[in-house]
């Protein structure tokens, strides 16, 4: 007969996890310390990993110091460095010191705060951080836990978790009162430049995709959705019957960095019944400047609003902000009871359940980053934060205003400037020579940007919002897009 090794197996050992949490660390740091000598797009090629590692998992443990030099090896070259100070493509996901803390801490501690009592202090710091951050985005009370009107916030891991939320709730607000066979009536608007992730909602909730209106937006507007374009959408589909039941408004869209009129969009929204929301994944961060916050006037007219810290507020991923007035139609929607839950504090609706509040039933302490963000750099080193990033945009902007043969597509309101080689002959011309701008930049792997395309305009975005991103950074990017922009002309000539 076998018998027990003599060193039983320990996996949460605290002398081992602290000498082996230090050597990730100091990996890590490592990494920051050099992310820059990488090149910030990947340049290997589809299953590269596969030729690497071991086909079947091994059978024996292996030293941290081994899992960590593979890493360096065999993982790295395979990430694109969304850390690197050269990122500037899509939108940040801007880490920090105390955003890794947090995570740790969250990670750590690895509660499951799924109700009040599966871990009490996991659900009541997740309310106060909703109430703060509602407060530095001066939201009206009826958004706030403390603000005596019903309303509420919760975290979620993304915008797709919050619009699928919100999207749910209105749905079976409306089949409740015009009955279930009325799903092929409901009917949502967005943008053109709305985030695809409300096209994704729409199927995932039942509402045919052939009930999604993407209204179209010009530059005459600054690619923001007009109220009069919304209003005429509506009323065309309530002459034909449908029921509008979604509008969702943006501040900081994903293509552009436009931002619609909060306002004039939930005055139409509200004369309609439809829920209204707005989504500020990207720019309501900026928001906690003063200067920025009049592109939320009008937010007390929306039922829900979403933002990211893991974009912009210094969080590592994942956190999404979503605020609702009237958290009991969430709760209608996504609340589930099984007997193995129930306890007195939920049954006597002393406290918030957030299971209620999102799609799945676990959910990551996530409210620990933001209050170790918050304090560990206090609010006056968050608005300069912002500040700074937002003085390096204005500055690029300028530098592609001072040379000739480029343009400023859309004027710049947050971090994001959208420019492009001119045009030479026409627009086919002008989309080929800035793609191949595009493909040459990210290629010598001392930059990466993405483009969009807008009014048929094949436009390069630059979003400056790294963490580690300085203006001498931004500066030689943008020598480097001149050189190659002067080679690409020359090969023409």
């Amino acid at each position: 007969m076998g018998s027990l090794p003599l060193n039983t197996f320990n996996p949460l050992d605290p002398a081992e996890f602290s000498d082996e949490s230090h050597a990730v660390i100091d990996f890590i740091a490592d990494y920051y310390r050099t992310v820059e000598n990488y090149p910030v797009r990947s340049q290997v090629k589809p299953g590269y990993l596969s030729k690497l590692l071991p086909k079947q998992a091994p059978l024996f443990s292996e030293p941290i110091d081994s899992i960590l030099e593979d890493i360096r090896h065999d993982i790295l070259p395979g990430l694109t460095h969304w850390q690197s100070p050269n990122f500037y493509a899509y939108f940040q996901a801007n880490a920090s010191t105390a955003g890794f803390l947090g995570e740790m801490l969250c990670s750590g501690l690895n509660v499951v705060g799924f109700n009040w009592i599966s871990s009490p202090a996991a659900t009541e710091l997740e309310n106060i951080m909703m109430d703060w951050m509602a407060k530095l985005l001066k939201l009206p009370p009826c958004f706030l836990f403390s603000g005596g009107q019903g309303g509420g916030g919760v975290l979620h891991g993304s915008t797709c978790e919050a619009v699928v939320c919100t999207l749910v709730a209105v749905r079976d607000r409306t089949l409740r009162k015009n009955g279930h066979d009325a799903i092929s009536k409901l009917v949502v608007y967005a943008s053109d430049q709305t985030h695809s992730t409300v096209q994704k909602a729409v199927r995932i909730v039942g509402i045919p995709p052939a009930n999604f209106r993407i209204i179209r937006t010009s530059a005459a507007s600054g690619y923001s959705l007009t109220a009069h374009s919304l209003r005429a959408a509506i009323e065309a589909d309530v002459a034909n019957g449908f029921v509008p039941v979604y509008v969702c408004a943006t501040v900081g869209t994903t293509a552009v960095g436009a931002v619609d009129p909060i306002r004039d969009l939930g005055k139409v929204s509200n004369e309609f019944g439809a829920w209204y929301h707005v989504d500020s994944a990207y720019a309501g961060s900026a928001t906690i400047c003063p200067e920025f916050r009049h592109y939320f006037d009008g937010v007390e007219l929306a039922d829900s609003i979403s933002m990211n810290p893991h974009k912009w507020f210094l969080t590592n991923m994942d956190c999404c902000c979503l605020w609702v007035k009237k958290p009991s139609e969430l709760v209608d929607s996504l609340s589930t009871n099984p007997e193995y839950l129930r306890n007195k504090a939920s049954e006597g609706n002393e406290v918030v359940d957030y299971k209620d509040w999102q799609i799945s039933l676990s959910r990551r302490f996530r409210a620990i980053k933001l209050w170790v963000i918050i304090r560990r750099y206090g609010v006056i080193n968050l608005v300069e934060h912002i500040r700074s990033d937002v003085a390096m945009a204005k500055q690029f902007e300028m530098m592609v205003s001072m040379d000739k043969r480029f343009e400023v597509v859309v004027p710049r309101k947050f971090s994001l400037v959208c420019f492009r080689l001119k045009p030479r002959f026409d627009e086919d011309d002008a989309s080929s020579i800035n793609q191949r701008l595009m493909e040459t930049v990210n290629s010598s792997g001392r930059a990466f940007m993405t483009h969009a395309k807008v009014d048929g305009m094949f436009v390069l975005r630059f979003a400056i919002g790294t963490t580690l991103t300085e203006m001498r950074h931004v500066e030689m990017t943008w020598k480097l897009i001149q050189a190659k922009a002067k080679d690409i002309l020359l090969e023409d000539v």
